[in-house]
């Protein structure tokens, strides 16, 4: 029997479905809709879609282009045109304010002499006459001739009434010229905690070796605040064209959290940054009372500590002495016991303790200090940046104690010419061992450290899987025991990255929830050949679904 329904019925049921209609509309309007995309989700299962749908800077959905489209109705549609889509890049360790201002100084990466380097400093001199310093930073002594650190004796000559200090490539070592020595009151009998004054035949030659450079470093003029600001949003600008969304700064003073925090609040820098604190006083006696800071741009929830310097400059602190200099082991920074203290005084809070650490003695001092403290597994989520050098012994105290091991793919391959003669090749063999130590916790964050090496995570991500150098050197890679997939190079430096932030439920993958963060590249980093990797190109990068780098 057909029931027949009243035209009151029918007006009943034609005002439902318009109801319906409305509110489905209403419910699936999208402020930008990706379509026809290879989308790399970086999900659990590493799914892939084709399109993601984005409202109120926040993913809505992923799924393919046919149901996105019929779904949601966007105010912007971009077709991909078949382009691969990742989660926005997220370096694990950088040094974004350090970048920023060295954007002003004489840069002296890849100088192939003293000589080039002198030549540079000339150079920027002229460019910059009214400085009241002359600074620079990038010089390699492993990259010359001649290998052995520089005397300040050219700049003496030179510069007489310019004070002026050029950082290591890596940080950890400056060569100052008398000018600036005398500034600082530093003479051949000034003491030194955690460094190392260089002498010859009792005269000093400039070189200062980690904190030995904080007296001359302490007298440089502090850039004004509107000097900061453009030099910030200058070097953002690179970040969003390597594909970069959010950065790790390791060792901020309260005023440069402040700065960047101001900057975000008034739209004027739009890069997610995460903070760790120096722990100087200031900054302890500020954050142990008010806690972990956070806004949709911002967390500051770490403390950087250094545990020794680098192995460049032979300031790691080694089990057993340099191979090429058999009377030096490098040396911590600070005491074992300042070290416990600051390490049970973090504890207590719910910040993190991120410990810069290099060599193999290094590493086990922290380890064991941490260890004690940590007792067993946890989710606290401390972390040993760096982790370059670590005895097989020690190694799986990491994942005894859930600590996680912050690495840098592109040191391995920056290193590796010379690395054999600071450590001997029996040593070297447990340098750099990312694979072993990602199996610790099934993770390994990757960063890059820059400025100590170049921005682009695409170098990272072919260092971390061809093990080989911009020239692909060495042919098939440098200790391949110990490279990472594709996906785990992927993982790295987008949701393990953020996983070591305690961010992994805002981003590092491209969810429904999560913010808005991602890139489009011309060529798909899963599949192009190794040697096609460093040279992808960024084509547009996005923060909160606003488009920040590509053709507008």
């Amino acid at each position: 029997m057909t029931k027949k329904i009243s035209h009151w019925g029918l007006g009943v049921l034609l005002c439902a479905s318009l109801l319906s209609s409305c509110q489905r509309n209403a419910g699936d309007q999208a402020d930008l809709l990706v379509y026809n995309a290879n989308v790399y989700t970086v999900d659990d299962q590493f799914a892939k879609a084709e399109a993601i749908a984005v409202k109120d800077g926040k993913i809505l959905a992923v799924g393919t282009t046919n149901d996105l489209r019929k779904k949601y109705k966007a105010t912007e549609e971009v077709d991909a045109q078949g382009k691969s889509l990742y989660p926005g890049f997220i370096d694990a360790h950088a040094h974004f304010v350090g970048y920023a201002t060295n954007q002003r100084e004489a840069d002296l990466v890849g100088t192939t002499s003293f000589a080039e380097v002198v030549q540079r400093l000339q150079a920027h001199r002229k460019e910059y006459p009214s400085s009241a310093w002359l600074t620079g930073r990038g010089w390699d002594q492993n990259d010359w001739q001649v290998k052995q650190f520089p005397t300040k004796d050219t700049l003496d000559k030179l510069f007489p009434d310019t004070p002026v200090i050029i950082e290591r490539v890596d940080g950890h070592a400056s060569l100052a010229n008398q000018k600036a020595l005398d500034l600082a009151g530093i003479t051949t009998s000034t003491p030194v905690q955690g460094g190392k004054i260089e002498q010859q035949n009792g005269k000093l030659t400039g070189i200062l070796v980690d904190r030995a450079a904080d007296q001359v470093v302490a007298k440089i003029p502090t850039p004004t605040v509107a000097e900061y600001t453009q030099v910030l949003k200058e070097a953002e600008q690179n970040l969003f064209a390597v594909g970069l969304t959010s950065v790790v700064d390791a060792g901020l003073p309260k005023s440069a959290v402040n700065l960047i925090d101001s900057l975000q609040k008034k739209n004027e820098l739009k890069i997610r940054v995460y903070a760790m604190l120096n722990p100087s006083k200031e900054n302890r006696d500020h954050y142990f009372k008010s806690g972990p800071y956070s806004t949709d741009r911002l967390t500051v929830k770490a403390f950087k500590v250094y545990a020794d310097g680098a192995l460049g400059s032979r300031g790691a602190c080694l089990l057993h002495p340099y191979t090429d200099r058999p009377g030096e082991t490098g040396f911590l920074l600070q005491t074992v016991q300042e070290y416990k203290d600051l390490a049970a005084e973090i504890y207590k809070t719910d910040f993190q303790m991120n410990t810069h650490a290099i060599g193999d003695s290094a590493n086990r001092v922290i380890l064991q200090i941490y260890g004690n403290l940590l007792k067993g597994k946890n989710d606290r989520r401390w972390r040993i940046e760096h982790a370059q050098v670590v005895n097989p012994v020690d190694v799986p105290l990491f994942g005894k104690y859930s600590i996680l091991p912050s690495v840098q793919p592109t040191h391995a391959t920056s290193d590796m010419y010379w690395a054999g003669e600071r450590l001997g090749m029996d040593r070297l063999k447990h340098a750099y061992a990312f694979k072993a130590l990602l199996q610790q916790n099934n993770m390994i964050p990757l960063g890059s450290d820059f400025p100590v090496e170049h921005i682009n995570p695409l170098y990272g991500f072919h260092a971390a899987v061809a093990r080989q150098d911009a020239k692909n050197y060495p042919k098939g890679g440098f200790q391949m025991d110990n490279a990472l997939t594709r996906e785990e190079a992927l993982r790295g430096t987008t949701i393990w990255a953020a996983f070591a932030n305690f961010e992994e439920k805002q981003k590092g993958s491209l969810e429904p929830g999560k913010v808005a963060d991602f890139v489009i590249l011309e060529k798909d980093i899963m599949t192009v050949a190794p040697e096609e990797l460093r040279d992808v190109k960024v084509l547009s990068t996005y923060v909160n679904g606003e488009k920040v780098y590509g053709k507008k």
